[in-house]
């Protein structure tokens, strides 16, 4: 319940970096050409996995999805967020800031999944690649890939729980940890849910995936030529590359304490998550994988 000198709200004001106003021009400019860049380089992926016969392969169809992954989930906020760093501040109905949230963590919650089904594509491949090409045939990965989305659909909707929160005061910032600060409502099952998930979506992913290296990694060490040794290595560098940027960057965001840190500064850090990773993925597969740059120069050539 709100208290008396509060009323409930049914409209959240949204604030764009304050305090840093006089440089929003600078700021406009800089995302801006941050989400083109994010855009251009996973539609690009999108677009050649799809072109191209010989990309067609698992780890490839499993890069597609998270480029589309990249590109909704910066779409999700990218543009709000220009708006308001132009604006200053902008009004948004809470059921349009919980919808966003919403498409922010299926998204999110989602890359998670299409990492660790990555891991042991590459696991596969090192491990056992005489048995790869029957065990990850194209009707698993469909499976797979279908299977990442339905899950974090079904665990998502938390959102049913948030929808019953009540709102007191203006000053917002769409992300769950906002929420549930703003809200006057008991939040204890919503906060037990939300450790829940984050234990399914995040924690039993990144397990996968760690005992997935593992195996990888002691697999490559039996290997007695180092040139064989080396390419091993090479077929899951860039994935490992993903791994640690995606990763990386959410410890940042959310196992950093927000006491520790400035509102503004929690903001930049949220941009990690937000526009580095989306924009480092493209970057990483284009700069280590020879197929992708290949069929590039192939299409470009055209």
């Amino acid at each position: 319940m709100c208290n008396d000198n509060q009323t409930e709200v049914t409209v959240f004001i949204l604030f764009g970096f304050q305090g840093l106003y006089k440089y929003k021009i600078l700021f406009f400019i800089l995302f801006l050409f941050s989400y083109l860049l994010v855009i251009t380089g996973n539609l690009i992926l999108v677009v050649l996995v799809s072109m191209s016969e010989h990309l067609k392969i698992p780890m490839f169809i499993f890069l597609r999805q998270l480029a589309v992954a990249d590109t909704l989930i910066t779409t999700t906020i990218m543009p709000m967020m220009l708006d308001i760093i132009l604006r200053g501040k902008k009004e948004v109905s809470v059921t349009g800031c919980l919808i966003q949230m919403y498409l922010f963590g299926i998204f999110g919650f989602v890359q998670c999944f299409l990492i660790a089904v990555m891991s042991y594509d590459r696991c596969l491949a090192i491990c056992n690649p005489m048995r790869y090409n029957s065990i990850m045939s194209p009707d698993v990965c469909r499976r797979m890939i279908a299977g990442s989305w339905l899950l974090v659909f079904m665990l998502s909707s938390e959102l049913i729980v948030v929808c019953q929160l009540q709102f007191c005061g203006l000053n917002f910032f769409c992300d769950f940890g906002p929420i549930v600060e703003l809200s006057t409502s008991d939040t204890s099952m919503l906060l037990l849910v939300d450790l829940i998930l984050s234990f399914v979506v995040v924690f039993i992913p990144f397990s996968l995936i760690i005992i997935t290296y593992l195996i990888i990694f002691y697999t490559i060490s039996k290997i007695s030529l180092n040139n064989t040794r080396k390419k091993a290595f090479s077929t899951c560098s860039s994935h490992l590359a993903t791994v640690c940027t995606y990763y990386g960057t959410l410890s940042t965001v959310y196992m950093t304490s927000t006491d520790e840190r400035s509102f503004i500064t929690n903001k930049f850090c949220s941009l990690l998550y937000i526009v580095v990773t989306p924009m480092m993925n493209p970057i990483i597969y284009s700069l280590r994988n020879h197929e992708i740059r290949k069929t590039l120069q192939k299409v470009i050539n055209i």
